[in-house]
């Protein structure tokens, strides 16, 4: 029992630390500002993903549109 008590504040303080190196510098920045980075930067891979995606649910217009497909799900 009185070891748990003397531990007590040692865990305390180890989960008040532990996500203390969550985010990004401001020096990193620059790294996920680069146009490779972006999640659309392969436009021909965007397609294909596009065209396999409509085929398969039997939607159009599925990124910026709603509805489509034959609301089986």
């Amino acid at each position: 029992m009185i070891k748990s008590v003397r531990s007590l504040p040692f865990l305390v303080c180890l989960s008040l630390t532990a996500c203390a190196g969550l985010g990004v510098e401001p020096w990193q920045r620059d790294q996920f500002a680069r146009e490779d980075m972006a999640l659309d930067s392969e436009k021909l891979d965007l397609t294909l993903d596009d065209h396999i995606y409509f085929s398969k649910e039997g939607t159009s217009g599925g990124r910026a549109l709603a509805g489509g497909g034959c609301g089986c799900n």
